[in-house]
């Protein structure tokens, strides 16, 4: 089970639509897919058409020992055909571990517990039955996304191409590092996905180099290009293939999925 943490302290720049659409996308290559929202605003729930505000259990209910993984992941079926593949057919489920607005107080309601850092990974002791388990983090560096980094075995970072991206990314570097040092030594940061990418701008090319040469191998060579129906599928509780699957997202977001599955199946038969 590969664990990703998908994260930046800036918002706006992709992260839950990066969660949601190469889950999606690698359940659609027949792999067993876990989405953890750990997000209070539950973006990636609403974004998967689960509507969290009425849900019984979510993951602040597991934090709590109120419910366990197993009773609270809800299956999320996929079904759809993909022009721009030769057998574009495809069907799977995967799964989704949702939030709620009650994770806003976290940091107060579980700061004072010991091992607080652990919440997550103990609750994930449980399940293993997964192929890759993604984890949408919210947009700071608080409790929750501390307990994503205590989890998760690689990192991802959504990039916008566009001037100052590689703004205030240091800090973020900074927390990966101390983490890595003091609680999951096994953590790396294995993934740089470039998006809103406009291939007609001058400037968007110049800060693709420049990423590229700041993050080397770790930057995808698949771009996610700027796309409307990107912005416009979480509101209909779809998938970009569901929504729009002739669309540049679409397309990118299935490339991308296929680079990452390709990687690591090379990097297990190396290893």
């Amino acid at each position: 089970m590969i664990s990703v943490a998908i994260i930046n302290q800036k918002g706006g720049v992709g992260k839950t639509t990066s969660a949601v659409n190469l889950g999606a996308g690698l359940s659609l290559l027949k792999k067993k897919i876990l989405l953890i929202d750990l997000d209070p605003q539950a973006h990636l729930t609403y974004s998967t058409g689960i509507k969290a505000h009425e849900l019984s259990r979510t993951l602040y209910h597991v934090f709590r020992g109120d419910a366990s993984v197993s009773e609270t992941i809800i299956p999320r079926p996929i079904e759809v055909n993909l022009p721009f593949l030769k057998n574009g057919k495809k069907s799977n489920t995967f799964f989704v571990l949702p939030a709620s607005l009650d994770l806003s107080g976290a940091d107060l309601e579980f700061g004072g517990i010991a091992g607080r850092e652990f919440l997550l990974k103990e609750s994930l002791s449980q399940v293993n039955d997964f192929d890759y388990v993604f984890i949408d983090c919210p947009p700071s560096l608080g409790l929750l996304t501390l307990n994503a980094l205590t989890t998760a075995d690689e990192v991802y970072i959504p990039l916008q191409t566009e001037f100052l991206a590689l703004q205030g990314i240091s800090k973020l570097l900074e927390t990966i590092e101390i983490v890595r040092k003091r609680l999951n030594r096994n953590i790396k940061i294995t993934g740089i996905i470039g998006t809103r990418f406009d291939g007609r701008k001058r400037l968007n090319r110049e800060v693709v180099e420049k990423i590229r040469d700041y993050f080397g191998k770790q930057f995808f060579n698949t771009l996610i290009r700027e796309n409307i129906s990107l912005a416009e599928a979480p509101s209909f509780g779809k998938t970009i293939y569901e929504y729009k699957p002739d669309s540049y997202g679409s397309e990118d977001y299935f490339k991308l999925s296929v680079e990452i599955f390709e990687r690591d199946k090379t990097k297990n038969n190396t290893a």
